[in-house]
């Protein structure tokens, strides 16, 4: 492996670690009531998000849903206002108004993860419209999972992407449950990307664990965007390991020893073997794991430090100008 793609490989191999430790802690801290709300985890799926991502530019947009710190995290986001966010401190991303489920970060391109199930479909094809209008080539990069893919909202995006040759990438996660709905009692379809044949855009499957496959077939995508040839669709086969969103006291669908046979194909696992394989040492991926520890752990601290927005902010970043808080409202 030549030194550049050692360094690639590196990248990818750490942006996975990233999402993985940085969950991991923040299902630990959640559990002893530090972030408030729900959480939703990304484990599991960091193979299809950093593939993807990895093949777009840092000015490409990019749209997620409510699992939504593997996204930014992805498209190579700072750690510390991400942490900040969901404890809802100032110092978030958001400067702690969105949360968990609602985060952006325009400095990576990350136009929004919401927690409305397909919402991002319709502003992903915005974004691309805009930069179509625009004349220039950023490519909008859309994810979502295989519920929302019943939603009015995935169609009209996709029929609006598909008539208007629309520089948008598609990216169906599918991790198999709908919220605890399994994909094959609620689809009629085996393989979602059938559905993207009624819009004639070009569809593709590939192995949502296998992080290289992933960036091959969003690269392809990203030309294709690029050359003005329009949208394109891909779906994911990939597996969540927590529940809908942790710590519910296991309320939700018992999947038995399905997580156990997922976890076979970690994604990390398979690619560490991999890079292991292609001569890359076991010294150097314990470094960047040993790395990573500390960027979450230093993520963390900061999060536990800053602090909480005050009430004069409340309407900042919503109105043009500040509303004066009602004095009843003063605590």
């Amino acid at each position: 492996m030549t030194e550049a793609g050692n360094e690639r490989s590196f990248e990818k191999y750490r942006r996975m670690v990233r999402i993985r430790f940085f969950e991991d802690r923040a299902e630990a801290i959640h559990a002893q009531g530090e972030i408030p709300g729900a959480l939703h985890t990304y484990a599991g799926q960091e193979a299809t998000g950093v593939g993807a991502c990895i093949a777009l530019r840092i000015d490409d947009y990019m749209v997620g849903n409510h699992r939504s710190h593997g996204h930014p995290i992805a498209k190579g986001a700072k750690l510390r206002p991400l942490m900040a966010e969901l404890l809802g401190k100032a110092t978030g991303v958001c400067k702690g108004k969105g949360g968990s489920m609602h985060i952006s970060d325009f400095a990576v391109g990350s136009l929004g993860e919401t927690s409305i199930v397909g919402s991002g479909i319709p502003v992903a094809a915005g974004a691309a419209l805009g930069s179509k209008l625009q004349g220039n080539d950023r490519v909008t990069l859309c994810f979502f999972g295989d519920g929302a893919t019943s939603e009015g909202a995935f169609h009209e995006g996709l029929n609006l992407a598909a008539i208007w040759k629309l520089p948008a990438i598609f990216m169906c996660e599918n991790n198999h449950y709908a919220a605890s709905t399994p994909v094959s009692v609620a689809l009629p379809v085996k393989d979602i990307a059938d559905r993207a044949q009624a819009y004639r855009i070009p569809a593709t499957i590939v192995d949502g664990q296998d992080v290289d496959a992933v960036e091959l077939a969003v690269a392809q995508a990203v030309g294709r965007a690029r050359a003005g040839g329009g949208p394109s669709f891909i779906e994911a086969k990939t597996y969540r390991y927590a529940d809908h969103a942790v710590n519910l006291g296991r309320i939700l669908l018992d999947r038995g020893s399905e997580v156990d046979e997922w976890r076979k194909r970690d994604p990390i696992i398979l690619y560490r073997s991999k890079l292991l394989a292609a001569g890359v040492s076991a010294a150097e991926l314990d470094e960047i794991e040993k790395r990573v520890t500390a960027e979450v752990e230093d993520a963390l601290q900061f999060a536990r430090q800053s602090e909480y927005p005050t009430q004069a902010e409340a309407f900042d970043d919503v109105f043009v100008e500040r509303l004066p808080i009602p004095d009843y409202l003063n605590v």
